[in-house]
């Protein structure tokens, strides 16, 4: 008779939120999972081929919960505007999953730029206003909302800056709007930075 299974996938999963969330991926272990879970790591490598594997399953809960309940939140009404106050607050109130995403280089791949770039480029493609944007002005913009917008994060994450919601939709409706209009030496210095 085959023994049952006590650990599920989804306790796995949790275990490793939790790991990440509160340590960062430099602490993302199959020891340190199975301590949170108080098991072996048998049960880890029966679910997941390996630990990549289960760094990836991870990665989509998270980016599934980002999409989900961070990210869209409204607040001005402007959708990009509300995403960059969005990510401040997810910057704020989750600071370690925040700097573990964002900051840290444990992830080894590109997977959080991919998915911040596709979830930027599919709210600018549902606003009017913007969606009609040329590619490289789409490049620049983006690219200089999230250096405005990490700055903010970062500064804010860490006690540095505390601004009101006020001056964090001045200067993001600034931003969006000097990088949306026909300022080409803006647009330019933007579509020069790449991301990494």
């Amino acid at each position: 008779m085959a023994r049952k299974k006590t650990i599920t996938r989804d306790q796995i999963l949790e275990a490793a939120y939790e790991v990440v969330a509160k340590e960062g991926f430099s602490r993302f272990t199959a020891r340190n999972i199975a301590a949170k879970m108080k098991c072996s790591t048998q049960p880890i490598y029966l679910e997941f081929k390996n630990m990549d594997d289960l760094k990836q399953a991870l990665l989509k809960e998270i980016f599934d919960y980002l999409a989900a309940e961070v990210l869209p939140k409204e607040h001005s009404g402007d959708k990009l505007v509300d995403l960059g106050f969005n990510y401040i607050e997810f910057a704020t109130k989750e600071k370690k999953l925040y700097k573990a995403l964002y900051l840290e280089e444990n992830l080894g791949d590109k997977s959080i730029q991919k998915f911040s770039f596709d979830y930027f480029v599919k709210l600018v493609q549902q606003d009017p206003e913007y969606k009609d944007l040329p590619e490289d002005k789409l490049s620049s913009l983006y690219t200089g909302f999230w250096i405005i917008v990490t700055g903010l994060a970062a500064l804010t994450s860490a006690n540095i800056m505390k601004p009101t919601d006020k001056e964090i939709n001045v200067l993001l409706t600034e931003t969006i709007k000097n990088l949306t209009n026909n300022d080409d030496k803006l647009n330019q210095t933007f579509s020069g930075f790449k991301f990494h």
